[in-house]
């Protein structure tokens, strides 16, 4: 079967580096840390009382009519992980030109991801009716609506009036990089002109600190958040929570061309795999992660020396970091000390379900600009043994180079594992 090429022609990010594109891509260059006090809540009897939470996020900047109260109220009313989707679709969409042209919105579908979905939203409701059960089951009706993982893309769909494919994807940190292979498998079978695919999350509640805080997964460096994610570091403690939405259009070449659409960049392969190990440790010898790669690769047509810049998961948790590095030089072998590697969570946080298409972003943009964002936080001497560091992890600064091909990699509990490759546009 032939196969349709499948191009990146809009993106969008409201994240903790930035509210748009291009101030995210210019931080993340920049090795800015977005890492600081909690405010979402009192995070005071918490042990880990810092986050990378979106700053100064106004929903009226996302609205299609500005003086639209009812719109308003409705966006105001979603939970906060939808507003991000939202907001970062509409940034993509506009940034695309995709519905101002004659595309038929029958064609046009939505495949977005989040981990967790309304978390802030359920322990809202929950909570409220545990310190009030003298009062019976008063839930509100827009309860389930706005709490279930789906619901984002449903949001995006009804905003657009987008008929076609259109469904969430949960699969926990690898959850957007599954949305945007599905995006990618509905686009080259000629199932849908353009897909509006990414993800968001919204975790940084109470509940989603304090699981994960019991669970001993995040950094406990209060003293200095900003340095807190040190992925492949020997004195990682943890990752960073963060939260966000990223967008990207991906759009059938022929489509995007014929309405002259720029292009950011081209998808060629995607690929998943399962650790078949523990619900949520990493294997400890790559062997998920090393298939998962080697079946994107494979998928895209390529051999392993192809690959120019891999954005791996790299969460700085003890367990994890090590794994990763093992896959990547088992599978690369002498390839893998020509590659460069970082891992962009040092910068954003570990945004979850969101995390896979900010990473893919930064993909498309070290293909478009042919530089590398950073590993920051890397202190001389700070080395594990375990971890191979003749590998070029481009610690603490960007560095220019080349990047045709760049594969990025994220793995979720449960053993999830999916990566996407992305290459520099040619024509």
């Amino acid at each position: 079967m032939d196969f349709k090429r499948v191009v990146v022609t809009g993106l969008g990010a409201v994240t903790p580096l930035g509210s748009d594109v291009e101030t995210v891509w210019q931080n993340a260059l920049a090795g800015v840390s977005g890492a600081g006090p909690i405010t979402h809540f009192d995070a005071s009897d918490f042990k880990t009382k810092f986050a990378c939470e979106v700053k100064d996020f106004d929903p009226t900047k996302y609205l299609t009519n500005p003086d639209d109260r009812k719109e308003l109220r409705e966006f105001k009313r979603s939970d906060l992980y939808t507003q991000y989707a939202l907001a970062a679709a509409k940034q993509a969409i506009e940034d695309s030109n995709l519905l101002v042209d004659s595309t038929d919105r029958n064609d046009v579908g939505v495949i977005f991801a989040s981990g967790i979905g309304g978390l802030h939203t359920f322990e809202e409701q929950a909570g409220e009716y545990a310190l009030h059960p003298e009062r019976g089951p008063m839930y509100s009706p827009f309860f389930i609506p706005t709490m279930i993982a789906d619901i984002a893309a449903g949001h995006i769909s009804v905003k657009y009036g987008l008929r076609g494919p259109n469904f969430g994807v949960v699969s926990a940190c690898a959850s957007s990089t599954n949305a945007l292979i599905d995006a990618f498998n509905y686009v080259r079978l000629g199932k849908a002109c353009a897909i509006v695919t990414g993800g968001a999350e919204a975790p940084i509640f109470p509940a989603g600190v304090g699981g994960f805080n019991s669970m001993h997964a995040l950094s406990t460096r209060n003293d200095s958040p900003e340095t807190a994610s040190r992925p492949f570091s020997a004195s990682r403690d943890g990752f960073v929570i963060g939260e966000g939405g990223v967008c990207l259009i991906f759009e059938e070449l022929e489509h995007a061309l014929a309405r002259g659409a720029k292009i950011y960049g081209e998808v060629i392969g995607g690929g998943m795999s399962a650790d078949a190990y523990h619900i949520t440790a990493t294997h400890p010898e790559g062997l998920g992660a090393k298939l998962v790669m080697q079946r994107a690769i494979e998928d895209a047509g390529l051999k392993p020396q192809d690959i120019d810049y891999i954005n791996v998961h790299g969460t700085s948790t003890p367990v994890g970091d090590p794994s990763e590095a093992k896959a990547i030089a088992d599978l690369f072998g002498e390839h893998a000390y020509k590659l460069n590697i970082s891992s962009t969570k040092s910068m954003t946080g570990h945004m979850l379900g969101a995390t896979g298409a900010m990473e893919a972003l930064f993909c498309i943009k070290a293909c478009q600009d042919d530089i590398v964002p950073p590993t920051i936080n890397h202190e001389d001497g700070d080395n594990d043994e375990k971890i191979d560091y003749n590998m070029n992890f481009t610690f603490n600064k960007a560095q220019k180079r080349t990047v045709n091909i760049a594969l990025s990699n994220t793995f979720g509990f449960g053993g999830h594992n999916a990566s996407i490759i992305v290459k520099k546009f040619k024509g």
